[in-house]
This record gives C-alpha cells, sequence and structure tokens, in this order.
C-alpha cells in the first residue's frame, strides 16, 4: 500500500496518508482540519539499497580519501558508521580514533 503525499488548500499543512488499492477509494481529508480540499503533491521515494551495493559505494568514495587529513578521515568515519547502521556518536568516533592512532604508533617501526 503506498503513502501519498497531499497538500491542504483550507490549513495549507502537508500531511501522508497510507492509501490502500481497492476499487471504492474514501475521500481523503486533512487530519489536522477536516478539509476536503486537497492537492496529492510529488514526492520523493527511496530505495533500500543491498549491502554489497552499499559496500561498493564506499570503496569507490574511499579510493580518493586522503589518509593524512584528519578532518576527511573523520567525515568518512561518520558516513560508515552511518551506513553501516551504527551511527557512533561523537565521543564514541573519538574513541575509535583514539584506539586506531595508538594502534599505528605501537605497530611503527622503532
Amino acid at each position: 500500500m503506498p503513502i501519498y503525499e497531499y497538500f491542504c488548500l483550507q490549513c495549507r499543512r502537508r500531511f501522508r496518508k497510507l492509501v490502500g488499492m481497492v476499487a471504492g477509494q474514501t475521500a481523503v481529508a486533512c487530519p489536522r482540519c477536516g478539509g476536503s480540499e486537497v492537492s496529492r503533491l510529488i514526492s520523493r521515494f527511496s530505495r533500500l539499497r543491498g549491502e554489497d551495493e552499499t559496500l561498493d559505494a564506499m570503496a569507490e568514495e574511499l579510493e580518493g580519501l586522503d589518509e593524512n587529513d584528519p578532518k576527511a578521515v573523520r567525515r568518512m568515519m561518520r558516513t560508515l558508521s552511518r551506513e553501516m547502521g551504527e551511527d557512533m556518536d561523537e565521543e564514541e568516533l573519538e574513541q575509535a580514533l583514539l584506539e586506531a592512532e595508538e594502534g599505528e604508533a605501537e605497530e611503527a617501526p622503532e
């Protein structure tokens, strides 16, 4: 069942309505004012990407990453965590970056 966006011409509010796919559809009314003068809007849609598509897109973004630019690395870390569904807050992100830096320092040849 699709969700449509409407604009109420009386109270000038935008709202969404889940619309069934049956032959005898009911009239759409604004949930705020009850007005029946509504206009259906053209809205965006989204498509869920599979994990493979997500990983491919991230790999392409990583190709141009300047690993010596801390801001670029932080930006990419935020993007990676968001895309993988594991949004990190600033504190978690800083902790992960510090741990990564410490690990690199331990591995560096003397």
